[in-house]
């Protein structure tokens, strides 16, 4: 017989490389180790339905695209993605296009919604014969400052247990045991913009075929197609606002208020599937790299959703990382990890700019007071200077899909 002490000790495991979180970025650095022969496994705290299922993200940039083509995870998306190439801004001063597809770097968006991407990404790390720890929470990351640090979890039974490694990579977000480990002097920027979005998935067509951005009086709203039968939109509303406070009636009729449906033609209505409310944040931790253990995705940086950046930068992030890690552990060169940080920053900033810009575009401040008339007076002239400018819009055009 064992005795509960027994019982409880921990089950322990052993690998080259756990990866914390099977969202995007946890699944494409699976892919490319297992692909590359290196053992890993990945440890995800939801069920597989659920990973499966949590709907985010649905714009995927050019080099993202390329990433996943380069190492055959393309499938999914070329077979059932949507290229995409437009935007079009509602103002107070009309309305104008930008094919976004034909101007700077001449790239453009796959519309592919992110569930369908991580389930093509899961399918594909199972078929590889890749390890993928469902309802595994990890606790913490322990002795990352060692060869062989340890990620103490929680098993799907309930039942302690620990993974030894050479390196762990934390993909799993904000609020992740990678986060959770860091070692005091961390350095986080963080940022909150002020600015509140009723995030909404309706069975619903789009309404136009482009990227919709309306500023309006009563706040933003925007439109984005993800399907031909589903459509996000989005409705600036004051913090604090739980997300069932609007009945759907309102919500549809304030999306065509703001996005100007009586001048330009209404909306395609349906029924409003999911919400959420998104407080508009920025945050960036400095380094990504501690020891042997690595940031990348949502832990290493919270971007705004208004520019489209954070799956984008979370893919990129993983095949840096992908390839540093394969020098450093079939060639014994650790360059690449070195460098990892300070690369992947480069791209996190540059993404930051951007999406702070974006959001002083959309958003203007409420009131009449003198400091209100003058900031809406130079978001009006940044409109009018992307509606006439070759130059402004050649600028927007390579950071809007660019990372």
């Amino acid at each position: 017989m064992t005795d509960g002490k027994s019982r409880r000790r921990p089950a322990e495991h052993a690998t080259d490389v756990v990866v914390l979180g099977a969202g995007p970025a946890g699944l494409v650095l699976g892919n490319i180790l297992v692909d590359r022969g290196i053992d890993c496994v990945v440890l995800e705290r939801a069920e597989r339905t659920q990973v499966q299922t949590r709907a985010r993200a649905g714009f995927l940039a050019a080099n993202t695209v390329r990433i996943l083509e380069q190492h055959g995870l393309a499938e999914g998306l070329r077979r059932r993605g949507q290229i995409h190439g437009t935007c079009e801004f509602r103002t107070e001063d009309g309305r104008f296009r930008l094919d976004y597809s034909g101007l700077g770097q001449r790239e453009q968006h796959t519309v592919y919604p992110q569930q369908e991407l991580v389930t093509d990404l899961l399918t594909r790390f199972l078929e590889r014969g890749g390890q993928l720890r469902f309802g595994t929470e990890a606790v913490a990351v322990r002795d990352a400052d060692s060869e062989r640090p340890e990620v103490a979890v929680r098993e799907a039974d309930g039942r302690p247990g620990l993974w030894r490694a050479r390196y762990v990579a934390g993909c799993d977000g904000r609020h992740g045991a990678a986060r959770r480990s860091l070692p005091a002097g961390t350095v986080r920027h963080h940022r909150d913009h002020g600015v509140t979005w009723l995030g909404l998935l309706a069975e619903a067509p789009p309404s136009l075929d482009a990227v919709g951005y309306a500023v309006h009086e009563h706040g933003f709203a925007g439109h984005m197609a993800r399907t031909s039968e589903v459509t996000r939109y989005y409705l600036q509303c004051e913090r604090g606002t739980p997300a069932d406070a609007w009945s759907e009636e309102r919500i549809w009729d304030e999306l065509e208020l703001r996005m100007r449906a009586r001048e330009y033609g209404p909306l395609r209505r349906g029924r409003v599937v999911q919400r959420s409310v998104v407080d508009l944040e920025s945050d960036v931790l400095e380094p990504l790299r501690h020891g042997a253990l690595f940031l990348v995705g949502d832990a290493a940086g919270l971007i705004s959703p208004s520019a489209a950046k954070g799956a984008n930068l979370a893919v990129l992030e993983a095949a840096v990382l992908a390839d540093a890690l394969t020098d450093d552990l079939t060639a014994k060169n650790p360059e690449g990890l070195d460098a990892y940080s300070a690369r992947c920053l480069t791209h996190i900033w540059r993404a930051q700019e951007f999406s702070h810009w974006m959001i002083g575009l959309l958003h203007g401040p409420s009131g009449a007071d003198g400091e209100s008339l003058f900031h809406n007076s130079l978001r009006r002239s940044r409109l009018s200077s992307l509606r006439t400018s070759r130059n402004h819009q050649d600028w927007f055009a390579e950071h809007y899909v660019g990372v």
